[in-house]
């Protein structure tokens, strides 16, 4: 089960996310669901059709099936996601 311990580990294609703390002020504040997930980017289905957002120097904020919002940086998750989940991480989060 997903968790704010085990996320960067973690399948992140079908949660809502919110991108923050980024240097492209056009996706500052973007939100939608993740549909697909590179080693360097997320794109993201948000109202006004698809975005592809780069992991690196991006903050993001995910939406657990539970309700609970974790915040972690896009750094962490730069990785195939097939690959992550064998990566021993040091994941600095914030329970939003």
């Amino acid at each position: 089960m997903i968790s704010p311990e085990n996320i960067a580990r973690h399948e992140l294609i079908g949660l809502t996310v919110e991108v923050i703390d980024t240097p492209n002020r056009t996706m500052a504040g973007m939100r939608g669901l993740v549909v697909d997930e590179t080693r360097n980017t997320f794109v993201i289905e948000t109202q006004r059709g698809l975005r592809r957002v780069p992991k690196a120097h991006t903050s993001f904020i995910f939406t657990l099936p539970d309700g609970q919002k974790v915040r972690i940086a896009g750094s962490v998750l730069i990785s195939q996601p097939e690959n992550r989940i064998n990566k021993r991480m040091q994941i600095l989060r914030w329970k939003i």
